[in-house]
């Protein structure tokens, strides 16, 4: 038996401590590690930097000698002992969906983070005690026997999440007969009715799409915030979403972001929990799993967690193009879709995929992912005279990989696109996949086989339009948030971070944007603090006609075109 009890001293403190139980030892040594990473997050987490005083006893209360061999691996010596007790703490003071949180409200538990196995035996049942308040309700995947939460594996674990509190709310909707469970902690008030007739259809939708789901229920957990805030994370059986503010959960862009991020983390039960990259099944907690297909396991995602809430009636043609065109403006305002291709970008990610890193340097899987998943699934229906789409290679990818428990490579993507086309599509792959060609041209073609337009205006804020640079708020001031290479703004020696103090004399009050409309005629002088130092820098328009940072639209040219809805049915 591997038990771990989960319990607080001092909620106030935000220690989490741990009682590991492990029976059954008949060796000399005994390994004991924790996760460096968790899935779902393609980087180093190195949980370790988080836990305190790990002490070791053995079935008399005898403590044991041990020693770490790594930053996350722990060697006892047993001493011939045949049950041994680990107890530690571990410490987390921040929320968001793949973390560990503990407060005087809650205790909120990715056992990824927290929880040490033994290498040799994670095939085992693993079993959970949670130590908290009568009055807290529990949400979780797991299932509960008597006291404890089972687990088959630690797999499984790892990835069963687990919320406590005693204001937890709770309800459900039902799907081809799967409970589907909606959970929320926070100061919220949701609208139950409107959340389980718009969580059903895109459900719906899915199990349709996917013909089945590989789960006998599921789980949304929501950690709602009182502050704007977004994040989901996958699980096999659940996710877990953070959102925020809390007073605005039932409506405007709260509420979409909560469908976009819930469809979206729902997609990811088949692909990235099921059908999985060889490069990552299994999992191998102690290292980067480093793969290429990060386009696949978050593009086709993003693609079809935003497609679905159109195609299920959840969002309207306008919302489904709002979506679209926020990944359009990601990608054509990131200039470093020039200098990595998104497939070497997946495999950077677990080198700085969740930081803005060095400018121009990188592309993201989940924006450049969605594109290219667009351009695939038009490619593949106007090849196949529109009897295919992207939605037969994830069905075949389920079918062949994810059922069989399989990895797919990165040539099996590439063959089951080019089956479902009926013609070779080398030169897309090695052009838009593998490489750094422009994505403008194809990426028009294919929005114009589906009678849709795309068109650029110049950004209506001069910043960004004539002189190359966008900003953030900052205070009263603006900090520049990025600037296009080769523009005025970088030959100026404008740099990224520098906060914006004045433009020509005039101290900002929270009207950077009205001075420089005011001033786009004349020449553009800026005080900025660069490093803490005040620098004066002076802006000089292009004499060529080009403008930095444009708006994109969407427009749909024929309402009633064939091939549009033809797309809408294949992913249906």
């Amino acid at each position: 038996m591997i038990h771990y009890k989960l319990y607080l001293k001092n909620p106030h403190s935000h220690y989490i401590y741990v009682d590991l139980t492990i029976d059954a030892v008949s060796s000399p040594s005994l390994e004991l590690q924790l996760p460096a990473w968790r899935p779902g997050r393609y980087e180093l987490g190195n949980f370790a930097k988080n836990v305190k005083r790990v002490d070791v006893f053995d079935e008399n209360d005898k403590p044991l000698v041990y020693q770490k061999s790594t930053k996350d691996l722990w060697v006892i010596e047993t001493n011939g002992a045949k049950k041994i007790k680990v107890t530690y703490s571990y410490h987390t003071t921040e929320i968001n969906a793949g973390n560990c949180y503990a407060d005087e409200t809650q205790l909120y538990v990715n056992p990824v983070h927290l929880c040490l196995y033994v290498p040799a035996r994670m095939q085992e049942e693993h079993t959970l005690e949670l130590d908290i308040p009568e009055n807290y309700k529990v949400a979780t995947s797991l299932k509960k026997v008597n006291k404890n939460f089972v687990a088959s594996s630690f797999d499984e674990l790892a990835d069963s999440p687990i919320m406590a509190s005693a204001s937890l709310q709770s309800d459900f909707y039902e799907v081809n007969g799967i409970k589907f469970w909606l959970h929320f902690i926070g100061e919220c008030k949701p609208d139950w009715d409107k959340f389980k007739t718009d969580f059903t259809k895109f459900t719906q939708t899915q199990l349709n799409f996917w013909k089945g789901i590989p789960t006998d229920e599921y789980h949304f957990l929501f950690q709602i915030l009182p502050f704007k805030f977004y994040h989901g994370v996958e699980h096999q059986k659940s996710t877990v979403i953070d959102i925020g503010p809390g007073y605005n959960v039932n409506k405007g862009k709260t509420y979409e972001d909560i469908l976009g991020v819930s469809c979206h983390e729902l997609f990811h039960t088949w692909n990235i929990k099921y059908i999985r990259p060889v490069e990552m099944l299994p999992y191998d907690f102690t290292k980067e799993n480093y793969a290429c297909t990060g386009y696949v396991y978050e593009g086709f995602t993003t693609y079809y967690g935003d497609l679905l809430l159109l195609t299920s009636g959840v969002f309207n043609t306008q919302e489904y193009f709002d979506t679209l065109e926020e990944r359009l403006t990601k990608h054509f305002h990131n200039y470093g879709r020039f200098n990595l291709s998104v497939a070497h970008s997946s495999w950077d990610t677990w080198l700085d995929g969740y930081v803005p890193g060095a400018p121009y340097r990188k592309t993201s899987i989940y924006d450049e992912g969605n594109l290219v998943a667009f351009m695939l699934d038009t490619l593949i229906m106007k090849h196949s005279n529109n009897q295919k789409g992207l939605s037969d290679v994830c069905r075949a990818l389920y079918t062949d990989f994810g059922k069989k428990q399989k990895g797919y490579s990165e040539k099996d993507i590439i063959s089951l696109c080019e089956k479902a086309a009926g013609t070779s599509l080398k030169a897309f792959f090695d052009n838009y996949v593998y490489g750094t060609e422009d994505f403008e041209i194809p990426l028009n073609e294919c929005l114009s086989y589906i009678d849709v337009e795309l068109v650029k205006t110049a950004s209506p804020q001069s910043c960004e339009s004539l002189y190359g640079f966008k900003t953030l708020d900052f205070g009263l001031n603006r900090k520049v948030s990025l600037i296009a290479p080769y523009s005025p703004s970088w030959k100026a020696g404008l740099s990224s971070g520098d906060e914006i103090i004045a433009v020509n004399g005039y101290t900002l009050k929270n009207d950077f944007n009205d001075w420089m409309q005011y001033f786009k005629e004349s020449d553009i002088e800026l005080t900025v603090s660069s490093n803490q130092q005040l620098k004066t820098i002076k802006l000089v328009k292009s004499s060529k006609p080009i403008t930095y940072f444009d708006t994109l639209k969407l427009k749909q040219k024929d309402i009633n075109s064939v091939n549009y809805k033809r797309w809408l049915e294949l992913n249906s």
